[in-house]
């Protein structure tokens, strides 16, 4: 399995934290099409947040950043996601 940690700080964060309360089933739906999804979260912290995506492997990684993309284009079109922190890898273990 890989993993995706999208770190989101700075204008527009809050913004996008709104967003994904205000349209959550619609997010939860949107991401269960990504092929080889595990689990997908989103969450605040702070002034900021961050989305932990995990998929069985870097296909699905991929496909997920191009879904999150389509779903903030619609719903948060001004959002400016400019401060954002990446790191992907390889999942060591994952507990259910």
């Amino acid at each position: 399995m890989h993993v995706v940690i999208r770190t989101y700080y700075g204008k527009g964060t809050k913004n996008l934290q709104l967003v994904g309360e205000q349209h959550a089933d619609e997010l939860q739906a949107v991401m269960r099409t990504v092929a080889g999804l595990v689990s997908y979260t989103l969450a605040r912290v702070g002034d900021g947040g961050f989305s932990v995506t995990v998929c069985h492997d870097k296909r699905g990684l991929k496909q997920s950043v191009k879904t999150a993309r389509a779903f903030l284009t619609k719903y948060a079109p001004e959002a400016s996601l400019a401060a954002m922190q990446i790191n992907e890898g390889k999942v060591i273990t994952h507990v259910k």
